[in-house]
């Protein structure tokens, strides 16, 4: 499994190309809920999201050789414009399996970032597939969205940095959807500070982490249905184990939940997320969490919203 040296080997791999983001604060938000939140902003990463630290680590790990057969994934969206763009920097080419209902602004992104995109279908099977199709044809090597360790570890490192930035946090809140995000920042979070729990959080509508996480055995994803497009996904037999042994607690919320929570951050932090962001905000304030007088760390997954698809 992923270790806290993986990950710290990831910062230092990947600390030239990635930003250290911001984290805010909102006085009115914390009178509201009754207690300090520190928002890590991931939606001012480069490529508007969190996915970039993995992409980019991903592809820093990698020989010259192997390197030149370029890189090929399937993503809705994030990942996709995130390893078009780690790829493009490392001056290889980026080979994208992107379903037909992706978002049209990350669609444009991971096209902008010199992404070659293929189109399927909106199912898992139609994606994997013709990723295989792909990848046959072009010889290029598979980078998954967040079953792969080096992913993982580059995502690892928002957790590190947010403890290095605010190291006395009583608790973490995540979006969980295949788990690399939630997975590298509980391994860095605990390791720095044990104390500190975690709470990933999930869409009533595609609650499968939730399912899992009590079951003990991975239950995949069935015809999931929210807005957080981004937490479609599920969890993958690299980052179970670490959402086992580390995640204190996953909880779930519903869409409207998630639309109040993504208004109040575009209106007190005046900063632009995406609804799979807003989730762990959706959660403190429909009282899934008890926050009273803690200190707490919500990581603001992404920012890449279609503004002419705003849920208000």
């Amino acid at each position: 499994m992923v270790t806290y040296e993986d990950i710290e080997a990831a910062h230092s791999r990947i600390d030239a190309y990635v930003e250290w983001t911001p984290v805010f604060v909102s006085e009115s938000l914390n009178r509201l809920v009754g207690a300090e939140l520190f928002f890590k902003c991931e939606n001012l990463q480069k490529t508007g999201s969190f996915k970039f630290r993995g992409a980019t680590n991903a592809i820093r790990c990698m020989d010259e050789e192997t390197l030149a057969k370029g890189v090929a994934t399937h993503s809705s969206g994030n990942h996709a414009a995130a390893l078009a763009r780690a790829a493009r920097e490392a001056g290889t080419r980026c080979f994208l399996v992107m379903p037909t209902n992706a978002p049209k602004t990350k669609l444009a992104a991971a096209q902008y970032y010199g992404g070659e995109v293929y189109h399927c279908k909106p199912t898992l099977e139609a994606r994997e597939k013709a990723l295989q199709e792909v990848l046959a044809k072009t010889g290029a090597v598979f980078v998954a969205p967040y079953n792969n360790e080096d992913v993982i570890a580059g995502q690892g490192t928002c957790g590190l940095e947010m403890m290095n930035q605010n190291p006395a946090l009583d608790m973490v809140l995540t979006p969980i959807g295949g788990g690399g995000l939630t997975g590298g920042v509980s391994v860095a979070v605990k390791e720095l500070s044990p104390e500190t729990r975690i709470i990933a959080v999930e869409p009533a509508g595609a609650d499968d982490a939730f399912r899992s996480f009590k079951a003990g055995k991975i239950i995949p994803s069935e015809n999931p249905t929210t807005i957080a497009d981004g937490l479609l996904t599920s969890l993958g037999e690299k980052t179970f184990p670490l959402i086992q042994q580390h995640v204190n607690d996953i909880v779930t919320v519903n869409d409207d939940a998630i639309v109040e929570a993504m208004g109040l951050i575009f209106q007190r932090l005046k900063l632009v997320v995406e609804p799979s962001a807003a989730v762990p905000l959706a959660a403190v304030l429909a009282d899934k969490v008890d926050v009273d007088q803690c200190r707490v760390g919500i990581i603001l997954s992404g920012g890449n919203t279609d503004l002419d698809k705003l849920p208000w």
